[in-house]
């Protein structure tokens, strides 16, 4: 990926999350800009985005992006120069509720199996 593509996937994640936050802000409380990957031609990019709350809910909040999307591109448009907009699409972003579930199941497994008694490692050496 070369450096004018990460530059404009940061800026693009910025002033997403920044008019989600200004101009929709009661409608955008629990919705987070995860991430946005542009294809390297800058025509084409995804959204990613992160949704606290149920599965209901996120797919609510999911499908309320993509009735707006149109007015999110066309304030990016006045907000960024480019010499094309990518077309954005939105997906849900799930990587933190897999991330919680897998803590949840090391913390069952270390649960289950008790502490660990210490290692030779993790003895002070005796002066």
């Amino acid at each position: 990926m070369s450096n004018r593509t990460l530059r404009v996937n940061e800026l693009i994640q910025r002033e997403l999350s920044d008019i989600l936050r200004k101009r929709y802000q009661a409608e955008a409380v629990a919705i987070t800009i995860s991430a946005v990957d542009i294809a390297p031609d800058l025509r084409d990019g995804r959204v990613h985005v992160a949704v606290f709350g149920d599965a209901d809910f996120a797919q609510q909040k999911l499908r309320w992006l993509r009735a707006i999307a149109r007015e999110l591109t066309q304030e990016l448009g006045r907000r960024i120069v480019l010499k094309y907009m990518p077309k954005l699409t939105y997906t849900l972003d799930t990587s933190t509720a897999r991330g919680n579930r897998v803590l949840g199941i090391l913390d069952e497994i270390d649960a289950k199996q008790g502490p660990l008694p210490p290692s030779d490692d993790d003895a002070a050496p005796s002066p």
